[in-house]
């Protein structure tokens, strides 16, 4: 049995991944000390609240760094929501903040002219997998269209599209997630997403070793 460290920072849903996890055959160790995690091979950063307190939080535990050097070793490590918003370069809710850089690009709010689209965007709704290896090892026994769990304000718009694993349409098109050789993240909540959501966590889990 895999053990996959669920990286506690304060902003996480923990329970509903720790129970995801269970059912797809892994036992969860939720961590709250940035030293802990060089001691899983695969580990998750969930996350609901807003990118600047949770980009701070993780600045001032030290967890930025920790997860720098867990990621430069090669361990799989799965973003989920506000967890892969903080992937990315920089983020702009309340202001200009510095993500972890993992994933280049930057965090933006929807923004509407057509006032039927709703803010934020919550419920279910349809990807687009992405044409790249990684895309189809991430989305792996799962067609195109499929439907995942959303409830986001803000979205991730990265520099390459080689990074995209899906794409959604609300308004635009947003990357909804992104798998890049050992970074996987996802808008969506897998642990949320019914059968759908958990084939994604187990090919995750395919892929730590």
């Amino acid at each position: 049995m895999k053990k996959i460290a669920i990286i506690d920072y304060g902003f996480g849903n923990i329970k509903s991944v720790q129970n995801a996890l269970n059912f797809c055959g892994a036992e969860p160790v939720v961590i709250n000390s940035p030293d802990k995690i060089s001691d899983f091979n695969g580990a998750i950063l969930p996350g609901v609240g807003a990118f600047a307190p949770a980009a701070e939080f993780l600045v001032k535990d030290g967890f930025d760094c920790a997860i720098r050097q867990y990621v430069a070793s090669g361990k799989m490590l799965y973003g989920i929501c506000l967890g892969f918003q903080l992937f990315f370069t920089k983020g702009y809710e309340g202001g200009q903040h510095k993500g972890l850089g993992l994933l280049n690009g930057e965090v933006k709010k929807f923004e509407f002219k057509n006032n039927n689209l709703k803010i934020p965007h919550m419920g279910w709704n349809g990807v687009k997998i992405n044409n790249t290896p990684e895309a189809k090892k991430m989305f792996a026994e799962i067609s195109d269209g499929e439907n995942f769990y959303f409830v986001h304000s803000y979205y991730a718009k990265p520099e390459n599209n080689i990074q995209v694993s899906s794409f959604c349409n609300y308004g635009i098109d947003f990357c909804s997630s992104a798998a890049f050789e050992n970074v996987w993240g996802s808008q969506f909540h897998p642990e949320k997403s019914g059968g759908k959501g958990l084939q994604i966590l187990k090919n995750f889990l395919g892929e730590v070793k």
